[in-house]
């Protein structure tokens, strides 16, 4: 740069040229050096892992990382020389093949890891088999890729059974598979070897061999799983088999294959489709019904719509399975109560004209309930005065008085009083509950002018009791009850919880005149929920036991009047909505 620089400042200092030299004379140029070798060609210079490792940091290097003929040719070199190392790193290449490769590519896998002197993990070899299945490779490329696994022969053979067996069954040798699951050593006791074989037969259409391996595996008490229960399942639909099908359904509730998980929505589609094809659709939509009810009964609203829509699918798709009935749509209804999900309850409700199914007293206390919960009093409260007579039920004005003492609504909750009473002035806990209401926005005197009336009706109401069964033993409690065994050590866990946790009562549900906070409090411990839980929680119970499950590790499940809930790390499945 400094002679750049002197140059430009000092034109005259270039010197000239020779008279016989019309260009510049060329600049010196040092020897290009050598080009490198393509990866590839090294490969016959290899004679070790390390090695070869080295050739495919060259290929790296070059932008080859990923190219399918450099890994094919690595993967070839390490099956070769196999070795436990050798073959965890043709895996590693392997998996980096793009999804349809070379089915020869399997061959020469599976060989390498048969002529390994130390069998490579279960995982490994099963998945590797498994891929060998899975792309839409030529049959006779895994037919051989089935052969050379099975000759290899190895010590944890069980773990790879179910993949060999579902090999030769994808290559259309089904006696083949049978034969390998019958030949095994202690492999027919296996779970999912029997799952393997019976899926297969299922998917060949040999429902009967599919019901044989069933019964044989009860013979030998081995434990079937959801997977045998879909293909056993799906057997009886071919084979028309009603009473069967339904001896499974009724195995497969008693395994908890049809609760109100996520998991259970495969079965009990099994389930109905069964029941479809052979011929029952009360059994099909009554499995439908349950289902969803069961759904909403723990607050998985998510998954009773889940179940509806594949209801759906399934009838336009299938001309004999049932429609929802009401027991379809109060669980719906339920559901999306529960879950305050307003504006697709009352979709779900208007739906219900489109399946020809008439609305009942049930029906409509659920859509006050609904609206009530997320607040639209208003509206749940127009909705009952456009009922006709014979639907305007006490009960819905009782669930709406409920919701107007959960939203503090004093004046909407006297009117909606009155109106009980023109039905039905005997029943205590309406009294109690506008007093509460009353007595929570400080307005005493009509507070005890509830109470009088009470008193005068001759109204009584029945103090609160909550049950648990433990031992087998049934035991109640009701409200304040002080026989409780564990009743000292759980005044112990409340003062612990308020020292550790910041637990503070909610005071505030204590609607009594006169009581002092202290006074309030002790009333709270003595609440039956926290005795046994199976009341309607309030908002007290309903902390304590998020809290209890956060600080000491448990889960809790307990059931209301309406629904389940579940406590797990200080959280509860009704989202506290309730």
């Amino acid at each position: 740069m400094a002679a750049a620089a002197a140059i430009a400042a000092n034109p005259s200092s270039i010197p000239p040229l020779r008279r016989d030299q019309t260009t510049p004379p060329p600049i010196a140029a040092t020897s290009p050096r050598a080009a490198p070798p393509p990866p590839l060609t090294l490969l016959p210079r290899c004679r070790s892992l390390r090695d070869l490792s080295q050739v495919h940091a060259a290929a790296v290097k070059s932008g080859l990382n990923d190219d399918p003929l450099v890994l094919t040719k690595l993967i070839t070199f390490c099956c070769l020389h196999p070795s436990s190392l050798s073959m965890a790193y043709a895996r590693h290449l392997f998996d980096r093949m793009p999804p349809q490769q070379d089915p020869l590519l399997f061959n020469t896998m599976t060989r390498g890891y048969a002529r390994t002197p130390t069998p490579p993990s279960p995982s490994a070899f099963s998945s590797s088999c498994s891929s060998m299945a899975s792309p839409p490779t030529a049959t006779p490329s895994r037919e051989a890729a089935a052969r050379s696994c099975r000759q290899a022969r190895l010590p944890w053979r069980p773990f790879v059974l179910p993949t060999l067996i579902n090999l030769y069954a994808d290559c259309g040798d089904l006696p083949a598979a049978r034969r390998l699951f019958d030949q095994s050593d202690g492999g027919g006791s296996c779970a999912v070897c029997y799952n393997a074989m019976i899926t297969a037969c299922a998917r060949r259409s040999l429902p009967g061999e599919a019901l044989q391996l069933f019964r044989r595996m009860q013979a030998e008490g081995v434990k079937p799983t959801e997977v045998t229960v879909l293909s056993v399942l799906s057997s009886c639909a071919m084979l028309g088999s009603l009473e069967l099908g339904r001896w499974v359904h009724g195995f497969a509730q008693n395994q908890g294959f049809l609760s109100s998980s996520s998991s259970s929505v495969k079965v009990a589609t099994a389930v109905i489709d069964m029941y479809g094809k052979c011929g029952s659709l009360e059994d099909a939509a009554a499995v439908w019904s349950a289902m969803i009810v069961a759904c909403a009964l723990h607050g998985r609203s998510d998954l009773a719509v889940s179940f509806f829509r594949e209801m759906q699918t399934q009838r336009e798709e299938d001309g004999a399975a049932a429609g929802p009935d009401g027991v379809t749509f109060l669980g719906l209804l339920s559901a999306c109560s529960h879950a305050g999900k307003v504006d697709e309850g009352l979709q779900l409700f208007r739906a219900m004209e489109d399946f020809a199914v008439s609305p009942e007293t049930k029906h409509y206390g659920c859509v006050v309930d609904l609206l009530a919960r997320a607040g639209r009093l208003r509206e749940a409260h127009d909705f009952i005065l456009n009922l006709s007579g014979e639907n305007s039920s006490p009960v819905l004005w009782r669930t709406l008085l409920g919701a107007c003492a959960s939203h503090g609504d004093v004046e909407l909750g006297k009117r909606v009083f009155a109106r009980i009473l023109d039905h039905d002035d005997s029943h205590g806990g309406d009294y109690v509950i506008l007093s509460n209401l009353c007595a929570a926005a400080g307005r005493w005197e009509e507070a005890r002018a509830v109470r009088k009336m009470m008193k005068e009706k001759g109204a009584g109401k029945t103090p609160g009791c909550s049950a648990i069964e433990v031992g087998g033993a049934v035991h109640e409690f009701f409200s304040g009850d002080g026989r409780h065994p564990q009743a000292a050590a759980l005044r112990r866990m409340v003062e612990e919880m308020a020292e550790q946790l910041g637990y503070a009562p909610e005071t505030a549900v204590v609607a009594h005149e006169g009581m002092t906070e202290e006074e309030k409090a002790a009333s709270l411990r003595g609440h039956s929920e926290k005795l046994a839980m199976n009341l309607r929680v309030c908002k007290d119970c309903h902390a304590m036991a998020k809290l209890i499950s956060a600080a000491f590790g448990r889960e809790i499940l307990l059931r209301d009047l309406n629904r389940f809930h579940h406590f797990k790390d200080g959280k509860c499945s009704c989202g506290d909505y309730w």
